[in-house]
């Protein structure tokens, strides 16, 4: 290995790894569930981690033939709170997911550092101040 650059083998069994855990994460979310309410409770919706509902709970209080109005934006809300709350699980969990391993240096191969700057900031090839990097123009439509 030629000193500075990163392990290959170790980049490739850490992304196997990350690979498996991210599976292993979908499945876990796919399979649990996430209740949403409202109006104070007397709706109540429960949805998958994928997104499905699995559930609809009303209380017959709030059932009023002359009212559906109301009944149905009450289950619009509960459907949404649960799924909000899924969503926000989704970003947690896979979000602890991403992004490079602690340490990893990828600037060997002129990738960016963790901080998001690159390792040499001397090469101006891409300075958005060069007027002869714009693209040509397209020719009319029609032509």
């Amino acid at each position: 290995m030629m000193p500075g650059m990163p392990d290959l083998q170790s980049l490739l069994q850490h992304a196997q790894q990350m690979q498996a855990d991210m599976a292993q994460a979908q499945a876990d979310m796919a399979a649990a569930e996430f209740t949403g309410h409202a109006g104070s409770g007397l709706v109540q919706a429960t949805v998958s981690g994928d997104g499905q509902l699995k559930a609809l709970v009303i209380d017959p209080s709030v059932v009023d033939p002359t009212d559906v109005e109301t009944l149905a934006d009450l289950v619009i809300a509960a459907v949404r709170d649960a799924t909000r709350a899924a969503t926000e699980s989704a970003e947690q969990t896979m979000g602890a997911m991403a992004g490079p391993p602690a340490g990893l240096d990828l600037s060997a191969f002129g990738l960016p550092t963790i901080d998001g700057f690159p390792a040499d900031d001397d090469d101006d090839e891409f300075d958005d101040d060069d007027e002869d990097d714009a693209p040509a123009a397209l020719p009319p439509s029609g032509a």
